[in-house]
């Protein structure tokens, strides 16, 4: 894999694993664990929005 695509992927990564998590959210019957796990879902999906953003350049301040 080269040094480019790192970023990327992990953000693919991440999408996929949030993904998974509210799906096992929608599953759970105890209603803590379900809200335990949509809030991580939420956690993940945010830090990979946020991951694809420095992928492309758009966190980055303007100067």
């Amino acid at each position: 894999m080269s040094g480019s695509d790192e970023p990327a992927d992990l953000a693919r990564q991440m999408r996929e694993k949030a993904q998974q998590l509210a799906e096992a959210a929608e599953r759970a019957s105890d209603p803590q664990e379900r809200e335990r796990l949509e809030k991580k879902s939420r956690s993940m999906r945010d830090r990979s929005e946020q991951q694809s953003g420095m992928a492309a350049g758009d966190i980055y301040p303007q100067k």
